[in-house]
C-alpha cells in the first residue's frame, strides 16, 4: 500500500493574510506612484514576488532591485502580521487528524521563506510540518508544479499519493500539473468555485470545515 502524504498552501489555505498581502503591495506601489488595483492584486494572489513584482511593473527593474523591492513588500507584510495571525476554519482538525494516522506533512509555497516561518510561530503549527518548501526553493513559480514537487520530495513520497490544499487557481493547476489530487478552499474568496474547478480542483469547498481526514484521504484511492 502506497503512503499517502499532504502539501499545504498557506495565505488563503492555511490562513487568511490576503488583507494584509494587499495593503503591503498597496503602500508599496504608492511609494513608487505606481498602479495597484484589486485587480491586480488577484491576478497575482500566489505567486513568486519576482514573477508578480514584473507582471505589476513590467520589466523596468533588474534582478537586484526586484529582490529588493520584494523585501520591502515583506517587510512591510510581516509587520502587520506580527499582530496576530490564526488558522482557518478546519484547519487545525485536520492537520491534528493526518498527525494522527501518521500521514506527513509539509509546506509548499511561493511566499519567501521569512514570511512561512512567521505564520508558522504565530499559529503554532510548525510541529506539524516535516518539510517547507519555500518561495527561495524554487525556480518557477505557480502554475509550474515545482513547488509542491520539491515538498513531495522532502516527504519521500509519489506525488500520485499526495494532496494538495490550495485556494488559488494557479496553486489547482501546479497540484494537477504534478500529478497530485487537489481541494481548494474559497474562504478567502479571491477565486470563483467555478475557476478553481475548470483548474482542475477534485473538490471546491466554502471552508475546511466542511471536509473530513477520511473524505480527503478518500480522494487518493480515486
Amino acid at each position: 500500500m502506497h503512503k499517502p502524504a499532504v502539501i499545504w498552501d498557506v495565505d488563503g489555505t492555511l490562513v487568511d493574510t490576503g488583507e494584509l498581502h494587499f495593503d503591503a503591495w498597496a503602500r508599496l506601489a504608492r511609494e513608487m506612484n505606481l498602479p495597484f488595483t484589486r485587480d491586480d492584486f488577484a491576478a497575482t494572489f500566489g505567486r513568486r514576488n519576482p514573477e508578480i513584482i514584473r507582471y505589476l511593473f513590467g520589466d523596468r527593474y533588474n534582478e537586484v532591485e526586484i529582490a529588493a523591492i520584494g523585501e520591502r513588500k515583506e517587510g512591510y507584510y510581516r509587520g502587520e502580521a506580527q499582530r496576530g495571525v490564526s488558522l482557518l476554519p478546519g484547519v487545525k482538525e485536520l492537520l491534528d487528524g493526518f498527525r494522527e494516522r501518521g500521514i506527513p506533512q509539509a509546506i509548499g509555497s511561493s511566499a519567501p521563506r521569512g514570511n512561512l516561518e512567521l505564520i508558522l510561530d504565530l499559529t503554532g503549527s510548525r510541529g506539524y510540518f516535516t518539510g517547507v518548501v519555500a518561495m527561495e526553493d524554487t525556480q518557477r513559480g505557480k502554475p509550474d508544479p515545482q513547488v509542491f514537487l520539491t515538498a513531495a520530495a522532502k516527504l519521500g513520497a509519489n506525488p500520485k499519493h499526495c494532496l494538495v490544499f490550495e485556494d488559488a487557481v494557479a496553486g489547482v493547476q501546479a497540484a494537477k500539473a504534478g500529478g497530485m489530487k487537489c481541494i481548494a478552499v474559497r474562504f478567502v474568496g479571491h477565486h470563483s468555485e467555478e475557476s478553481l474547478r475548470q483548474a482542475g480542483a477534485d473538490r471546491v469547498v466554502a471552508s475546511l470545515g466542511e471536509v473530513t481526514v477520511e473524505e480527503a484521504l478518500a480522494l487518493l484511492d480515486q
